[in-house]
C-alpha cells in the first residue's frame, strides 16, 4: 500500500506527465536499449521508429499516475498489456530494468523539477504497479502452460501450407513440430511469431490474428506483406515470411493470446473490417455459424479492390451455406474488371449512411478491425449512430492505445 504522501506527490505530477510524457518515454527507451541491448530481441523495432511505442507508454504512465489512488480502475488496461507481455515473453526480471531507466529518464527530462521526493515517490509507485503486472502475468503464463495442448514460452511450429490469398496477403498453416496437441483459442485472438531474418542482429516478434475458427490441428495466420512508404522501410517480419519462409520451414510461436474475442450473445453480430483487419473477423464469422447457427451475422469488408481482397471465397461459401449469414463489400478503388463483374456492393468507403442502408438497426454487437485511420473512423461512426459502448469491440493493432482518445482528436 502506498502512503498518502506518496499518492499526493505522484498525482501532483500528472500535469507534467501530460506535457512531457512522450519526451520522458522516448528518453527511457534510448537509455534502456543502450544499457540493455538484449531487450531489442523483444521490442517491436518498427513501433520504436514510428514513435508509437513511446506514445503508448506515455499514455500508460499518465493513466497510472492519474489513478494511483485507485489502481483497480486501470486493471482492464493492465490485463490487455499483460496479455501482450505474456505473448512476447516479458518476465519479472525485466521490471527492475524498466523501473531504473524510467526513473532515470524522468530525472533527465525534468531536471531540477524532479526533486528527490518526486523520484522517491515514483520509485514506490512503480514498485506497486510492477507488482500488479507481474502478478497478473504470472497467472497468464500459468494458464497458457497448463491448458490442454498449452506450453510455456515459444514452441517450434512447421509451415505445413503456404497459400497466396491476394496480391499482398498470404496464409501460413502452422503445425507443431513435435506432433503433439495444440492449445485452443477464442475467435479474435492472436499468436506471436518470433523470427531472425537473415542479416538482422536481433530477433523480431509480431502478433498475428488467427484467421480460422478454433478446433483444428493447426493455426492459420494470414499475413499482409508490408511495403515501405516514404521514409518507412518494408516490414521486416512480413516480408521475411512472404519471401523467405517456405513450406517445411520452422518458426517459433507463443500460445494464443488476446482480449479481443467474440462474445456469445443473442443479438445480431456485425463484423466490420478494413484490409488485412479481416483476419480475426473471418475467425469470428466461421465460429458464429458453427456454434450459434441461429444468430444473425453480417460480415462487412472494405478493401482497395479485388486484387488485394483476401479470403473472399471463404466468406462467400459461408453465406451460401447459412441463411443467417450475409456479407457486403466496399471497394474504394475497384479495377475495371471489378466494375465489369460488379463483384462488390459499394464503391467508396464504409460510412454511416451505407451501414444504415444495409443493417436493420444499430441493435447489434459490433466488432471491427483494420488500419488505425479505419479504426478511428469506425469508432466515431458507431458512436454517431448511437451504438452503446458495451456493444462496440475492436482490435487496435500495434502498441496498446486508447482508440477512443485518438478518434476524438483525429
Amino acid at each position: 500500500m502506498l502512503s498518502q504522501k506518496t499518492i499526493d506527490i505522484v498525482k501532483s505530477t500528472v500535469p507534467v506527465l501530460e506535457k512531457y510524457g512522450k519526451d520522458i518515454t522516448t528518453r527511457f527507451y534510448q537509455r534502456m536499449f543502450t544499457n540493455n541491448p538484449e531487450l531489442l530481441n523483444i521490442f517491436n523495432h518498427a513501433n520504436q521508429k514510428q514513435g508509437r511505442q513511446q506514445t503508448a507508454l506515455a499514455n500508460a504512465v499518465y493513466a497510472a499516475a492519474a489513478n494511483i489512488d485507485n489502481l483497480g480502475a486501470i486493471i482492464p488496461v493492465v490485463k490487455q498489456i499483460g496479455m501482450k507481455h505474456r505473448a512476447l515473453g516479458i518476465k519479472p526480471e525485466h521490471y527492475p530494468i524498466v523501473g531504473e531507466n524510467l526513473l532515470g529518464a524522468i530525472k533527465e527530462v525534468l531536471g531540477d523539477a524532479a526533486t528527490d521526493d518526486i523520484i522517491k515517490a515514483w520509485a514506490e509507485a512503480y514498485g506497486v504497479i510492477a507488482d500488479a503486472f507481474i502478478g497478473i502475468e504470472a497467472d497468464m503464463y500459468k494458464e497458457a502452460k497448463e491448458q490442454p495442448g498449452g506450453w510455456d514460452g515459444f514452441r517450434n511450429f512447421m509451415v505445413d501450407k503456404k497459400v497466396k490469398e491476394s496480391d499482398v496477403i498470404t496464409s501460413f498453416y502452422l503445425k507443431p513440430e513435435d506432433g503433439k496437441a495444440i492449445a485452443s483459442y477464442k475467435a479474435g485472438q492472436y499468436i506471436t511469431i518470433k523470427v531472425l531474418p537473415e542479416g538482422e542482429k536481433y530477433t523480431s516478434l509480431r502478433h498475428y490474428s488467427l484467421s480460422d475458427a478454433p478446433g483444428n490441428d493447426f493455426y492459420r495466420i494470414s499475413v499482409k506483406r508490408e511495403n515501405g512508404i516514404g521514409e518507412w522501410p518494408d516490414g521486416v517480419v512480413s516480408n521475411f515470411l512472404h519471401k523467405s519462409v517456405q513450406e517445411g520451414d520452422i518458426v517459433q510461436i507463443s500460445a494464443p493470446a488476446g482480449e479481443f474475442v467474440l462474445e456469445e450473445k443473442e443479438i445480431p453480430a456485425v463484423l466490420i473490417s478494413g484490409g488485412v483487419g479481416l483476419t480475426p473477423m473471418v475467425s469470428m464469422f466461421k465460429t458464429i455459424v458453427k456454434e450459434q447457427p441461429e444468430r444473425k451475422v453480417t460480415f462487412i469488408h472494405g478493401a482497395l479492390n479485388s486484387q488485394v481482397h483476401a479470403l473472399k471465397d471463404e466468406v462467400e461459401k459461408i453465406v451460401n451455406e447459412h441463411e443467417n449469414a450475409e456479407s457486403f463489400v466496399a471497394y474504394s478503388a475497384p479495377t475495371e474488371q471489378d466494375l465489369a463483374e460488379k463483384n462488390f456492393d459499394k464503391q467508396g468507403f464504409i460510412d454511416l449512411n451505407w451501414l444504415q442502408s444495409i443493417l436493420a438497426d444499430n441493435q447489434a454487437d459490433f466488432y471491427f478491425c483494420g488500419p488505425v485511420p479505419f479504426m478511428k473512423i469506425m469508432y466515431r461512426t458507431l458512436k454517431d449512430w448511437g451504438v452503446s459502448e458495451e456493444n462496440i469491440h475492436f482490435e487496435f493493432f500495434g502498441p496498446a492505445g486508447t482508440l477512443e482518445e485518438e478518434a476524438v482528436t483525429a
